[in-house]
């Protein structure tokens, strides 16, 4: 299966509304708080020497920090223009962006014959896919990763739908940030709790290590707090 016309026009809409300036996308944290510990977590499982691919890599500001703890850092995404945002923002030899959708078998396959058995890093991406695209989302996790990769991944749970409706009913209404997520038809936090656990497993994914975090926003309430949106962190490896 592929993702909908509507789904594809949503984040293309999205991203090329998005200038290229550092945080302007509301979920664009600084890696100190997302790629920098997540990536620790990950090399207590991961062989650093073998290729990370950041699934959703948005405009890449994780994939270049992932690309100073990894040989070699790809970042995917299914919208060209957050791919032109990734290659304007530059970087050196050991990381690259391309356009993918992750439903894609066939091209998943294809990026999994060119890099062989890779890490994975993907933050916050089942939550928002289509229902039906998601088991594929987390099949092409396995794919990547093979039998010898190992995956970090991180996603939004139910708590999060509360500290954004916190954030949509301010006084004066959501942040611009935040506005321009609803007004472009995305739909974070809409996976159920029990769902993303139960996807990975059906993808063939064993689940190493697990635990309860945030997902950092860079935008901050009326009253200057920071929205931090729950989250669950699972790392991953072929069955």
């Amino acid at each position: 299966m592929h993702v909908s016309d509507n789904y594809r026009k949503n984040w293309e809409g999205y991203w090329s509304a998005t200038s290229d300036a550092r945080g302007e996308a509301i979920w664009d944290s600084d890696p100190a708080l997302s790629a920098g510990p997540h990536s620790e977590l990950l090399l207590s499982h991961a062989d650093a020497s073998r290729t990370i691919v950041d699934l959703g890599c948005g405009n890449g500001t994780q994939t270049r920090h992932l690309a100073t703890r990894f040989a070699h850092a790809v970042g995917v995404d299914l919208s060209h223009a957050a791919v032109e945002h990734a290659r304007r923002a530059g970087g050196d030899g050991t990381v690259e962006f391309q356009q993918l959708d992750l439903t894609d078998i066939d091209a998943v396959r294809t990026l999994h014959d060119r890099l062989g058995d890779s890490n994975v890093y993907m933050r916050a991406v089942i939550h928002q896919s289509e229902p039906a695209a998601r088991p594929a989302v987390a099949a092409a996790v396995a794919e990547i990763i093979g039998s010898e990769g190992r995956a970090f991944v991180v996603e939004l749970t139910s708590a999060s739908r509360d500290v954004l409706a916190r954030a949509a009913s301010e006084p004066d209404g959501p942040g611009p940030k935040l506005q321009r997520v609803f007004h472009h038809g995305l739909k974070p936090a809409d996976a159920g709790d029990e769902e993303v656990p139960r996807l990975l497993s059906d993808a063939g994914l064993e689940i190493l290590a697990t635990g309860d975090t945030v997902v950092p926003q860079t935008e901050h309430l009326a009253d200057g707090t920071r929205i931090d949106l729950p989250a669950r962190w699972f790392i991953l490896a072929g069955k």
